[in-house]
């Protein structure tokens, strides 16, 4: 198994630097973890898993894989000598071989001995659940066999490392939902270091142990699925990691903010919060509580609902405050409030954050 160290690592296109698709990325990515890679289209994710496996050169910094140097600016391992694997976004299992010589090739180029290689292939096709398919061509399977195929035929050498490029992306919602469980299961069973890149927060939220947010070429937190979402480090993640609500605030003192004209909030500032500042409050929907009741009381603020969306198991209501602002709230199905109706809202002391205003950014609520 291997654990990676990445170290300033950057890389401009066509050699300018207002190209940058990648600059100073430092990450330690260790032994037998689940790590994603996450972030919207042109963040730089692609270009790093590249770089990992030996694809492209960078044009700064190092990566090192069990202290072995593996790629800096002077030249890189080549992509069959890294001891990797990689799956791809289209599968890429050759469509006039089988099942079985798909996962058998690697073995094959290795002249595995003929009893070695069956069982290898055998053992591999059980641990993906594809025992019974082994004659069956590509065109003969759904999106997501060809998708284990692919992973089998990866796993097979044994790499100490898999990279994925959003191999789920081209499967239906249902079909990416178990693939997500089985990808999770089989990093655990094999304990190979998985890097996988995915623009989707709740595939990272729920395959990882822990997630690098990337955003225009640069890292912006690594942590714990938890760390991201919950205590996101800036605006920035906190706005990508799922529904948010940013809402302007003005500092009063070491221990409150006020909201609007007169909705005094406690919560736990921060010592770069001085009395008089202009900030934002991030809160995420389901820790922002309606009460139909109307009842007051400090730290609430009251609003017009302006939209009612029942989810099933939630619903979201949109809230207008009377400066203008809206505010998305989740609640049960059954609080009724639907859109005219004032409702009181409160929003969870523990569960909010606040960050420096932004000079040129615009509130959020959760719909933007």
């Amino acid at each position: 198994m291997a654990g990676i160290s990445i170290r300033g690592l950057a890389k401009n296109y066509s050699g300018k630097t207002n190209m940058a698709a990648l600059s100073h990325l430092d990450l330690e990515i260790g032994d037998s973890k689940f790590v994603t890679l996450l972030g919207p289209s042109g963040c730089g994710k692609t270009t790093t898993l590249r770089m990992i496996a030996g694809y492209l050169t960078p044009d700064d910094g190092t990566i090192h894989v069990n202290g072995k140097l593996m790629s800096s600016k002077d030249g890189v391992v080549s992509p069959e000598n890294r001891g990797m694997g990689m799956v791809f976004q289209n599968y890429a299992v050759w469509p006039h071989k089988t099942v079985y010589e798909n996962v058998a090739f690697g073995l094959k180029l290795r002249k595995m001995p003929a009893a070695e290689l069956k069982a290898k292939v055998e053992h591999m096709l059980a641990l993906v659940n594809l025992a019974g398919l082994e004659g069956r061509l590509p065109n003969e399977l759904s999106g997501g066999q060809q998708q284990r195929v692919a992973l089998a035929r990866s796993l097979v050498v044994e790499p100490d490392i898999l990279l994925l490029d959003e191999p789920l992306s081209n499967l239906d919602a249902k079909l990416r939902e178990r693939m997500r469980t089985e990808l999770k299961e089989l990093q655990r069973r094999t304990g190979i270091t998985f890097i996988y890149v995915t623009h989707d927060q709740a595939e990272a939220l729920a395959l990882s142990d822990q997630v690098a947010v990337m955003h225009a070429g640069k890292l912006q937190q690594f942590g714990t699925p938890f760390e991201v979402y919950a205590r996101p480090a800036n605006r920035t993640v906190a706005d990508f990691m799922g529904l948010v609500n940013i809402l302007p605030a003005e500092v009063v003192d070491g221990k409150h903010v006020r909201i609007g004209a007169d909705a005094m909030i406690a919560m736990d500032i921060p010592e770069w919060a001085k009395p008089g500042m202009q900030a934002d409050v991030a809160v995420r929907p389901e820790n922002v509580h309606l009460d139909v009741a109307n009842a007051g009381g400090p730290g609430t603020l009251t609003g017009t609902v302006t939209e009612r969306t029942y989810l099933g198991n939630i619903v979201e209501n949109l809230v207008r405050l009377p400066n203008g602002l809206e505010v998305r709230a989740q609640s049960h199905p059954l609080l009724v409030a639907e859109p005219g109706a004032t409702v009181t809202v409160r929003i969870d002391s523990t569960q909010y954050l606040l960050f420096p205003r932004e000079a040129g950014a615009k509130p959020l609520n959760a719909a933007a």
